[in-house]
């Protein structure tokens, strides 16, 4: 601690200090202070109060009433402090609010079965969730410390760290081939019900191989549109069309049998990646904000 210049918390701890050891000597020598640097400081801050905290004697001190009371509230100002910068710092034990902003599809099949056991492994934080399918990432509008997003990010300042990588799929169910017939040709395809997302995509089309070496993109026209993918895969399986989703989503699926790869030799082999974004460069990232992204990173596989 300084030996001049004390702001108020300064003065707060040395007041502490003098009060704790029971005299102006041991307080200057716990604080690396002369006695009489504590002597001045304590008189500068009964003069600023315009009160007598401290009763002093030859061989006591005894705080005065307003005393007692300043004691009171500047061990519990010097607590918060204290509390304040071991949130802050990055090598704190992580404990408060993690704001999470995260797709659907990801908070449902990764996100939330995972939760149990991070609460458990940092009991001294506290998850705040909202699971929505915004394309955009605004975290100073949506207020979350992190949010989790698939597919190309646009240009921003934020610091995005890759969780996984997965390719995608045109999948339809069972059902559905059985009422419809499994289309083997892109022409084919084109008949059937292709289901899309009602926001716009950076791909408004599904992309294949053309059979000679080069790409082409399958315009998505279908009778139905919808917001997020837990809700798109939900219609899929329940037999209303066609969609293109990642394996993260529907792996499990289609190793299960409640949907089906479809045209799986024009798949072009494109991937969604999926990231935890955040502000903040990522070495200063507050401990309870490193703590559940380095958990997602190590615990999510897909």
């Amino acid at each position: 601690m300084a030996r001049q210049d004390l702001n108020r918390s300064g003065e707060m701890e040395v007041f502490a200090r003098v009060v704790e050891l029971g005299g102006f000597s041991a307080a200057a020598r716990s604080l690396g202070m002369t006695p009489s640097a504590v002597s001045k400081l304590m008189s500068r801050l009964e003069a600023r109060l315009g009160a007598r905290l401290i009763n002093r004697s030859t061989r006591s001190l005894q705080l005065t009433a307003e005393g007692d009371a300043f004691f009171q509230r500047a061990v519990k100002v010097l607590a918060d402090i204290a509390e304040a910068e071991r949130e802050a710092g990055v090598g704190a034990v992580p404990r408060g609010r993690v704001r999470v902003n995260c797709n659907i599809p990801f908070g449902h099949h990764y996100l939330l079965p995972l939760v149990p056991r991070f609460l458990a492994a940092y009991p001294e934080v506290q998850l705040d969730i909202t699971l929505i399918d915004h394309v955009v990432v605004d975290l100073m509008q949506e207020r979350a410390d992190v949010a989790i997003r698939t597919g190309p990010l646009r240009e921003s300042q934020l610091i995005a760290r890759k969780l996984g990588t997965s390719r995608l799929s045109v999948v339809a169910s069972p059902d559905y081939l059985a009422r419809h017939g499994t289309p083997k040709t892109l022409a084919e395809l084109e008949e059937h019900n292709l289901l899309a997302f009602n926001f716009s995509r950076i791909l408004s089309g599904w992309p294949f191989l053309d059979g000679e070496g080069g790409n082409v993109s399958t315009p998505v026209a279908g009778n139905l549109r919808i917001s997020d993918g837990e809700s798109l895969r939900q219609l899929t399986l329940a037999g209303a069309g066609v969609a293109r989703l990642a394996h993260f989503h529907v792996g499990r699926d289609i190793a299960a049998g409640r949907l089906v790869p479809i045209l799986e030799d024009l798949n072009p082999g494109d991937t969604e990646e999926v990231f935890a974004v955040f502000i903040g460069q990522d070495g200063r990232l507050p401990a309870r904000v490193r703590a559940f992204i380095d958990f997602l990173a190590q615990e999510v596989r897909f």
